[in-house]
């Protein structure tokens, strides 16, 4: 996907942090982009905000969708079809943590963590594939650094993101004879509105893990991961940090942990 002018794009968890920054590099090469999200007044903002920052003919779509909701992905989706186009590229950026310690997560939290960030991954996916697979498109899922790192404070969300790059693997051997891309991209912490959210509930021993890496911004993990694509690059890691988190936990895991071990002590006396 070396040219995204006049391309089809949906973008779950468009209307802000990192799915907006994405929708803003696409759209400034040309892209026409759907925004899908659950909050209808932010999507109006996002829309409003990536039309003002661009002027031209290319659209801009807004959906307000639960995409952890099966029936409601089918629906929405095919009404979006209708009235915006078919995707060329999917992009599945909707998700969220809530760190806490293990006994404090509820299975009630879990089972919204998982709903929201894997299964909208699936319903999403599931949906738009045949379209996907005609116009021999792309697929990016938004995985994490947490997503090939288990990180203290992190059980339920890690689950969802290790899960990501799992079922991310499949579908690339699946789809690969379709003349189908898929790409998982792996942000480390980036200073969007829901990492705010997450500083609210994160324990003290996750907060010491965190430091050791440098934060990024939404502008910078998107330009990352224009680059990725570009090159069909499967596992997108954007920045220094991460890409040494990757080969480090490749090539000795067992001083990750120590590692982050001694950070986890630290925090904890």
């Amino acid at each position: 996907m070396k040219d995204f002018n006049n391309k089809n794009v949906y973008i779950t968890g468009g209307s802000s942090g990192i799915g907006l920054a994405i929708s803003k590099e696409l759209r400034a090469l040309g892209a026409k982009v759907l925004l899908i999200s659950r909050n209808a007044d932010k999507l109006e903002k996002a829309k409003s905000e990536l039309e003002n920052g661009i002027r031209g003919s290319e659209k801009v779509g807004i959906l307000s969708l639960d995409v952890s909701d099966n029936q409601k992905v089918k629906e929405g989706l095919h009404s979006a079809i209708e009235s915006f186009g078919q995707p060329d590229i999917l992009i599945n950026c909707a998700g969220l943590a809530i760190p806490k310690h293990f006994e404090d997560i509820s299975y009630e939290q879990f089972e919204y963590i998982m709903k929201t960030n894997l299964y909208g991954v699936w319903n999403m996916t599931h949906t738009l594939i045949p379209f996907i697979k005609q116009r021999q498109g792309h697929i990016v899922n938004v995985s994490s650094i947490a997503g090939f790192i288990g990180v203290f404070g992190y059980t339920d969300y890690c689950a969802s993101k290790f899960a990501i790059i799992g079922l991310s693997e499949a579908l690339r051997s699946e789809y690969s004879k379709d003349g189908v891309r898929v790409s998982v991209l792996c942000p480390p912490d980036t200073d969007t509105p829901a990492f705010e959210k997450e500083n609210k509930t994160k324990p003290a021993e996750t907060k010491a893990i965190s430091e050791n890496a440098k934060l990024m911004q939404p502008s910078q993990v998107a330009k990352a991961l224009i680059k990725g694509m570009k090159k069909e690059q499967f596992l997108i890691i954007p920045g220094f940090d991460g890409k040494l988190a990757l080969f480090a936990k490749r090539a000795a895991p067992s001083l990750v942990h120590a590692l982050m071990q001694n950070d986890i002590k630290k925090a904890s006396k």
